[in-house]
Order: structure tokens, then C-alpha cells, then sequence
């Protein structure tokens, strides 16, 4: 948006005037998501917070949600869209925006009407039984009892919409809506009615979107027939087809002009073998004279480019297929055959006049399928309404360009170019039932009218039987679902919306859409006259990718590896189902999730749990910090990393990159919160003079990392940021702010130190195969020179060792480089380690590391190996041998430790 963010206090601040619970340690004894999921979601929704306040003075952020259809459920592409969304909307909550994500349900005509008829058909009934009205009824009971179940999965995985603005398509607002633009857009010459070609169902019987047909490679037959003479030496062409019953509906063959082979023929016509139709041969560019023959057949009313041609030859187009996919008024023995009958027919009568020339089967290739009933789409000639987009596609494809809407990821914006610069008119008509029926009405005496939505029509008028495409009210919703065409306080204060967000497979349907409606009504008063304006319907379109299975698969039925995410929030909760999305949720880019994702994400919620509850146990609360100086080097390290990752996350999260997001979250609170920091404020919690100080840091960390983890993972932060501090709910807490220190590299430096002489006596002891908590005394030799005096403590502690005693005698040792000198820890392990078994165990590791040696510098000296290799193979190979090196180096290194250690005790 371009309202700046308002000022919020910041919690620590906020903390002294809480009141904060007796007995802050009351936490179950583990993280149990189902146990208090469903009670959290509904004292949030109770409470009002997820609703908007229209006539609020804080800056707007809105959201419209895709809606779903009434007769879906919950699947893995609407959960990542959802809880996308839902991130946004909590952490501009936080920042002091007033939120709307707004809800709502798609009619869905096909699907629902399919449902209806469905449940019909077990009775041995039809719609027809029934009449259009009483069906009509019949699938409204349906959406009431049935309808909606997506609505109640919503709520399962946390999504903070206002559900007091809850909209459907078909309700009597959004109806109002579509039949005033309907009228505006026909008076304008936007809509008519015309005979083209489209996409037509056999089955369901009616038009279908582009969206709807899915092209499926199948196993059929390339038929190659001769038109004109069966003689060699007099005219004739040889086309072919998968399709051979479409040659009934040929009204000429076509050839490039400049084809040698044909130019003698262009002009003249060849008789149809079954119709007795003269056939022209005609020329056109569209033809590739080397693909095949030359020669293509053409059937206006039935192929999309022969349509095309048609039209630009002047061409009859008899359409010779019913709506049920029958051969139909072609006045041959085919008449009444179904499609798929009549192609074997027709291609053996073609065959019994020797006009058969080729015949390849199997032969495999792409044919479109209805997404709804399964069956192959029929390219058909019909009488629809259209809607003309030229200039629509214009100004939606401007508004790009111009940057008054911005496509996150840019990578995004030339297909987005691509489709709105190449759009074809849009077939709006549906031959069905359920759905908005189109507002047009005809007289006894052929009149046409369009009316209104407050308009009646004369006695004897008849309304047009055909209803919307779905497409047509849902490009509607960002403005309808505010009040439009009234002038409301909600399309005042919260458009246009501010992001939305998808995923990119929809691009060239849903969004072109919506963009295309929002352009046209932008000059209306009652969008005009809002704070923001109203020339796009979102400010900001995200595009997510597709979710996948963990091996990159798409998801599908026929897989069989789809992925319930209400599965995974009754097994991992809904927590880790929303943080294994958002944390592969990269802009434009498909995610990768398994089982093994949730249970990393729900592994990461117990951590989370287990870090607070230990805070809690020792006393740890948000409160004013004490001054810099007074803060240990740790505190002062973990609080600058809390400053920058804070950085980080704002400014992932505005450009959209949720994936770097939760990244950089993941790694603080696990690798430095978790393993470091907490681990350290267990030292200085034993120091009574750091104790105080420690729990407020401890206190203040958390609370920040709860807020900035709230948006993603919202149940199990409200659960332990509400005993932490005593506030109402994190929900409405204020998003944590840059604390303007300086930070302290001193402080980074001498953590970062610790950290390497840590981890290199850890490792040291696990080469020696030493157990986890068995201590051992050491020496620390140029401590001090590594300015590290003040991280001994912490050091002895972490890596489990002790202060040497007297008569201490070093049987090992380990150096370290750190900054400003090396620092050697000189261990006494005698009486610790089984000599001969690790002896055994480092002679095992060295054979393997001298084996991958021995592999990688045979690839890099094979120069023909090297010549094909892509560089990035070679450099990783060549990282491997580097790796083998030090290895090889580092056993030899233990190996000569224990040959000393087995001739002390000999």
C-alpha cells in the first residue's frame, strides 16, 4: 500500500503495565495442537478481531480471497494460497493497518448443477422431471445442507477472515452486480451474441471454459484419405486427420499458395465422397507446405483454425454434430451415429471406395478433455454470447505496463503480456441451469432487450434460457463482494485490494478477468470516490507455484499421491502444515512437500515449545532492557541478531519471498536462540549477578520471535506468547520494531569465536568417541590473546569441560584459529576412550576418505571427462577432493594421538 505504517509501541514496553500470570509455568507438559486449535480459532473469531472497521482512521490493507468452490474441499493448492494470505493479513494486523481479508464461495455451475443431477439420477430422475425452477430450488437446498464444507476447513488451519462479510456468487448483492454490468456492457456494444466456435461438452451438453478442458495424450488413428479422382494422373489431394468423421462437415481443402504441387489446382473443386458438395481447393499462408502433404482439410464448424479459415474464405460451416455429439443433418447413412461410431463407419466406407491411402494406429496425440465429465471436448459451431475484449484486454494489459498493478515475480509479466495482447473474445454463455441467468429477454414480435436489475419484463416475454459463465461473476468479486454498484464505506475504504494472491496457473483466466472488469468500472463514482482511487482491482498480484509431491511429481488422482492437508493438521497440526507450505513457498516457483516436511515443521513448534517453557521455568518475561554496558557479550550478540533477522523478515515478507521469511526465523530460533543462546543463559542464570538481566533478555527475544513467527504459525505462538507476557492475544500485539542500537561486533566477534572453539573441542570428542555428558578436564592455552577471558565460563560449560586439577598430565589436544590467535585445549582423555576400538574405527574412516581421494582425482585428471563435464560438475568434485584431503589429514592427525596414547599405557 502506499500508506506508510502507523506508529505502534513495542511490547517490551508495554510489558510493565501487564499483569502477568501467577504461575507463568502452567504449560502442558508438550505441545499438543489438537488439543487447543479449535478453541483458539474461536475465541479469536469470538472476539472480533479478524473483523474490519470500514470507518476506521488507520491506513487499509485488504485482501479478496479466491473463492473456492461450494462444492470443494480443502487440497494442497488452497492451503498454500490460504495460508499465504493469511500471513500477510495478521502481519499488517500487527503493523497497525485496518485488515479485511474478505471470505466467500464460487457457485460453480457445472460442478454444482453436476452434484444435483447426480443425486437425481439415484432416484432415476433427471432435471427435467422437475422443471427449471424447482431444480433450480432443489440446488439451493443442496448448497445449504451440503454446501460449504470448505468453509469449516478454513477454520482448521487458522485463516483470519472476516467472516461477518462472508459472500457467495449467486447472493443478492453480487447478483445486483453482475446484472448492472451486463446491461452497461451490452448498451456499450461489449457483449453480443454470435455463431463461433467453441468448446463443447457432449455429456453435460453446453459450452466449457479453456480452464476446463485438459488435454490428455491418447492412443487414436492418423487416417490419410484422397479427395478428387482415384487415378494418379488426374486432380486429386491426399489430407490427413485424426478426426475422419469430421471430413462430413469439409467444405474445402487448403493449400499454401506458394506450393508448386497445388498451384494448378487452387481454384478448382473436387466432389465430397459421401455429400455430393463440391469441394474448393484454396490457398492460404496458414498452410506449412512441408508438413505432410501439403494439404489440409478443412471443417469450419468444427477445428478452432479451420474456423479461422472459414471465416477469411467466406466458407459454408454446416455443423454436423448434435449437442450430444450425434452426426446429425448430413443427409448420409452416418445421420443418428454417435461420434466415436461414426468415425469407424465413415473410415470404412471411405476405405470400401479405395480412397483409404494411409492408416497409423496407435497413433498418439493430444486431445482435450472436459475437466468435469471426463469426455472429449468436440470444437462445435454455436449461437453463444460473447464478450468483446479488445479493448479490455487493452487496458487490463496497460495497467501492467504503467505500474499501477505489479506482478511479483516480474518473471511473471511476459506471459502475462503474451495472453492479454493475444486475447480472443470471450464465449460468457453456458447452456445450464444453476448459474446467473443471462439478463437479455425477447418479444412475441422478435424484439430483444436487456434489463436491469431493478427492471421487469413486459407480459409474453421470454428470458434468454442460457446462464453465465462462472468466470464472468468471480471476475466480478474484488469490487462486488464491497457493495458495488452502491457507493459503500467498504469499496470507499478497501479498494482497490491490496495484493492478490495465486497461484500462476490461473493467470490467463481468473486474474485477465477480474483485471478487465476492474479497468472498465474504474471511472464509476462509487469506485472513484475512495482514499485510494480505483483504476486496478489489486495493487499487487503474487503468483505462487504449483504444490508438488516430494519427488517434484505433480499431484493427481491417477498418482495417487495427492496430499489431504487435513490429514496433515490431524496428524502434525496445523502449524507445521502452514509452515511447510510458506517455508517453500518461493515467488513463481513450484514447492517440493513430503511427510517428512510436517514433521521437520512440527519438530520445529515442540522446539519452540520446549524453549519457552524452560524461559517460563527460570523466570524469563519482556520487560525494558537494562542498560547496553550491563549486558553480557551473548545478550548483547543475540539481541543484534534479533534486530537483523527482523530486518530480514520485513523485508522478505514485502517482497513477497515467504520462503526467505521463515528461513531466516528458522535458523535463528532453532541454530541461535535454541542451540546457542538459551544454552548460555543456562551459565548465567547460575551467576546471581547476571540473572535478572538474562531473564529479561531471554524474555524480550522470545517475545519478538513469537510475534515475527505469529503470521505463519499463529496457534502455537498465541498458546506461548500469552503465558510469556500476559497480553490479550498476539493476534493484535503490535509487530516487533527496529530497536536503533548500534550493533556491537566486538560482542559478534567474541560469540562467533566461542562458537568455533565449541564446536572443535565437540568434534574433537566425538571423533575420540567420547559420550555426550562425560566431562573431561582441560586447559584453555591463549584464552586470553583470543580476547575470550569472559566466554570461559560459558566454554567449560558447553563444551563439557573442566578445570584441570593438580598433577593435570594433556593426553591430547586441539587448536583452533579463532580472530586474534590460536587457542589450544589441552585435554587429559586418559581412562576415557576405548583406544583399540577407536584406533579400528579411525583406520575404517581413513580407507574411505583415501577411496574418495582416490575417485576424485581420477575424474579430474581424465581430460575427456573433464572436456564434457558441465563446470559446475567439476567444481563439485573438486570441492570433494578438497574435502577428502582435510580428512585424510585430520584421521592421521587422531590416528598418531592414538598410537601415542596406546605406548603411554603400555
Amino acid at each position: 500500500m502506499t500508506s506508510s505504517a502507523p506508529e505502534t509501541p513495542d511490547s517490551p514496553a508495554q510489558a510493565q503495565e501487564r499483569s502477568l500470570p501467577s504461575d507463568r509455568s502452567e504449560l502442558p507438559k508438550s505441545w499438543d495442537p489438537s488439543a487447543v486449535e479449535a478453541e483458539l480459532y474461536q475465541g479469536w473469531v469470538d472476539a472480533g478481531y479478524f473483523e474490519a472497521d470500514a470507518t476506521s482512521g488507520k491506513p487499509p490493507y485488504s485482501i479478496v480471497l479466491p473463492p473456492p468452490n461450494v462444492t470443494g474441499s480443502l487440497h494442497m493448492g488452497h492451503a498454500l494460497d490460504h495460508t499465504l494470505m493469511d500471513a500477510l493479513s495478521r502481519r499488517k494486523r500487527m503493523l497497525g493497518y485496518e485488515v479485511l481479508w474478505l471470505p466467500g464461495m464460487d457457485h460453480a455451475g457445472i460442478a454444482t448443477q453436476t452434484v444435483v443431477e447426480k443425486q437425481l439420477a439415484v432416484e432415476g430422475k433427471t432435471k427435467e422431471d422437475f422443471g427449471r425452477e424447482s431444480f433450480i430450488d432443489k440446488v439451493w437446498d443442496w448448497k445449504r445442507q451440503s454446501g460449504g464444507t470448505i468453509g469449516g476447513q478454513m477454520r482448521r488451519i487458522g485463516d483470519g477472515v472476516d467472516w461477518s462479510r462472508e459472500r457467495f456468487t449467486m447472493d443478492d448483492g453480487l447478483s445486483r452486480a453482475v446484472q448492472t454490468i451486463f446491461k452497461r456492457m451490452y448498451e456499450d456494444g461489449l457483449i453480443y451474441r454470435a455463431e463461433r466456435l467453441v468448446n463443447w461438452s457432449p455429456v453435460l451438453q453446453t459450452a466449457i471454459s479453456d480452464i476446463e478442458v485438459k488435454f490428455e495424450d491418447v492412443e487414436g488413428e492418423l487416417v490419410s484419405l484422397r479427395y478428387g479422382s482415384l487415378n494418379d494422373d488426374e486432380p486429386h489431394v491426399i489430407v490427413a486427420t485424426t478426426r475422419v468423421e469430421t471430413m462430413l462437415g469439409d467444405t474445402a481443402v487448403a493449400v499454401h499458395p506458394e506450393d508448386e504441387r497445388y498451384k494448378h489446382l487452387v481454384g478448382t473443386t473436387l466432389d465430397h465422397p459421401f455429400t455430393g458438395r463440391q469441394i474448393p481447393i484454396i490457398a492460404d499462408d496458414y498452410v506449412d507446405p512441408e508438413f505432410g502433404t501439403g494439404a489440409v482439410k478443412i471443417t469450419p464448424a468444427h477445428d478452432p483454425n479451420d474456423f479461422e479459415m472459414g471465416v477469411r474464405h467466406n466458407l459454408p460451416m454446416p455443423t454436423v454434430m448434435d449437442k450430444a455429439g450425434r452426426i446429425a443433418d448430413t443427409g448420409t447413412e452416418f445421420d443418428g451415429l454417435d461420434r466415436f461410431e461414426a468415425r469407424v463407419k465413415v473410415r470404412e466406407a471411405l476405405a470400401a471406395q479405395g480412397r483409404v491411402v494411409a492408416e497409423k494406429r496407435p497413433y498418439l496425440h493430444s486431445v482435450g478433455h472436459s475437466e468435469r465429465s471426463g469426455e472429449s471436448i468436440e470444437p462445435r459451431l454455436s449461437l453463444q454470447w460473447w464478450v468483446k475484449v479488445d479493448g479490455l484486454a487493452k487496458a487490463a494489459g496497460d495497467a501492467v505496463r504503467n505500474g499501477s498493478t505489479v506482478i511479483h515475480p516480474p518473471s511473471q509479466e511476459p506471459r502475462w503480456f503474451a495472453w492479454i495482447d493475444n486475447m480472443h473474445d470471450w464465449c460468457i454463455s453456458r447452456q445450464l441451469w444453476w448459474g446467473h441467468r443471462i439478463p437479455i429477454w425477447y418479444g412475441p414480435d422478435g424484439e430483444t432487450a436487456c434489463l436491469g436489475p431493478d427492471e421487469m419484463a413486459p407480459a409474453g416475454w421470454t428470458q434468454d434460457p442460457d446462464v453465465l459463465d462462472t468466470w464472468f461473476s468471480s471476475g466480478l468479486w474484488p469490487f462486488s463482494t464491497m457493495g458495488w454498484p452502491e457507493a459503500t464505506d467498504e469499496l470507499a475504504k478497501f479498494y482497490p485490494t491490496s495484493v492478490l494472491v495465486t497461484g500462476y496457473d490461473i493467470l490467463f483466466f481468473w486474474v485477465a478477468r477480474m483485471m478487465m472488469f476492474g479497468t472498465y468500472v474504474s471511472s464509476d463514482p462509487s469506485i472513484t470516490a475512495g482514499e485510494n482511487g480505483g483504476q486496478v482491482p489489486f495493487q499487487d498480484i503474487f503468483l505462487h507455484g504449483l504444490v508438488r509431491d516430494q519427488f517434484g511429481k505433480k499431484m493427481s488422482k491417477s498418482r495417487g499421491n495427492g496430499i489431504d492437508p487435513l490429514d496433515w493438521v490431524d496428524r502434525f497440526g496445523a502449524d507445521a502444515l502452514r509452515f511447510t507450505l510458506a517455508r517453500g513457498a518461493n515467488p513463481g516457483a513450484d514447492l517440493s512437500v513430503g511427510e517428512d516436511h510436517a514433521q521437520s515443521s512440527r519438530n520445529f513448534a515442540n522446539k519452540l515449545f520446549n524453549a519457552t517453557k524452560f524461559a517460563l521455568m527460570n523466570g524469563a518475561a519482556p520487560a525494558p532492557l537494562p542498560p547496553r554496558v550491563d549486558l553480557t557479550d551473548a545478550d548483547r550478540w543475540i539481541l543484534d541478531r534479533l534486530d537483523h533477522v527482523r530486518g530480514e523478515v520485513d523485508g522478505a515478507f514485502d517482497r513477497y519471498e515467504f520462503s526467505k521469511a521463515c528461513e531466516a526465523l528458522y535458523h535463528f530460533a532453532w541454530d541461535e536462540v535454541c542451540d546457542w543462546y538459551l544454552e548460555i543463559a543456562k551459565v548465567q542464570f547460575s551467576d546471581e549477578t547476571l540473572t535478572e538481566s538474562t531473564r529479561v533478555v531471554l524474555g524480550n527475544v522470545l517475545d519478538a520471535l513469537l510475534r515475527l513467527l505469529h503470521p505463519v504459525i499463529p496457534f502455537v505462538t498465541e498458546t506461548l506468547w500469552k503465558v510469556l507476557t500476559g497480553g490479550e492475544s498476539v493476534v493484535i500485539a503490535s509487530w516487533p520494531k527496529a530497536s536503533n542500537e548500534i550493533a556491537d561486533p566486538v560482542a559478534a566477534r567474541r560469540v562467533s569465536d566461542m562458537q568455533k572453539l565449541i564446536t572443535e573441542v565437540r568434534r574433537f570428542r566425538s571423533d575420540q568417541g567420547l559420550k555426550p555428558s562425560q566431562k573431561v578436564a582441560a586447559k584453555l592455552v591463549g584464552i586470553d590473546d583470543a580476547d575470550l577471558a569472559g566466554q570461559v565460563p560459558a566454554t567449560r560449560a558447553l563444551a563439557k569441560i573442566t578445570e584441570p586439577e593438580d598433577g593435570f598430565s594433556a593426553t591430547a589436544s586441539v587448536e583452533v584459529r579463532l580472530t586474534n590467535a590460536t587457542v589450544t585445549v589441552e585435554l587429559d582423555t586418559s581412562g576415557t576412550v576405548d583406544l583399540v576400538a577407536e584406533r579400528a574405527r579411525l583406520v575404517k574412516d581413513l580407507a574411505a576418505a583415501e577411496k574418495e581421494l582416490a575417485q576424485t582425482t581420477g575424474k579430474l585428471g581424465n581430460e575427456a571427462f573433464l572436456a564434457k563435464a558441465p563446470d559446475a560438475v567439476v567444481d563439485k568434485i573438486r570441492s570433494r577432493r578438497q574435502i577428502a584431503t582435510e580428512e585424510i589429514a585430520r584421521i592421521q592427525a587422531r590416528l598418531d594421538d592414538a598410537g601415542r596414547l596406546e605406548s603411554m599405557g603400555n
